[in-house]
């Protein structure tokens, strides 16, 4: 039916998300204890991490929300919210729309609207 392939290390380091995942984005930065806001140097993912935790934190902020009613506004697990907006996590894509939709704001770098309703 299958067959099963077998990677070596080196193989597996060089594909996208590899073991380049073992280290959370916090611990990309400069000074892992500025998250979010410390200076990320040769990792352009980190620095999405990086601008998505910030954008998040600004808006459960500007919105006076916690992150219990983050969760149940999102169907965001808290844990989850949490793990972003403390850089120890990479989050997916289900997870930043459903964000982005939930609170009603994009959160990528540059976008103007949730990513849902562009598509």
């Amino acid at each position: 039916m299958f067959d099963i392939v077998h990677i070596n290390l080196e193989e597996r380091i060089s594909m996208p998300g590899g073991t380049q995942r073992s280290t959370t984005p916090r611990d990309l930065t400069a000074d892992p204890d500025a998250w979010p806001y410390a200076t990320v140097v040769g990792h352009p993912q980190a620095r999405v991490v990086q601008a998505l935790a910030r954008a998040l934190g600004e808006r459960l902020k500007a919105q006076g929300l916690s992150l219990r009613q983050a969760a149940a506004l999102t169907g965001v697990n808290r844990q989850s919210i949490v793990n972003l907006l403390s850089g120890i996590s990479w989050p997916d894509v289900v997870t930043v729309s459903l964000l982005e939709d939930g609170l009603g704001v994009a959160l990528w770098p540059g976008a103007v609207s949730p990513a849902s309703a562009e598509c």
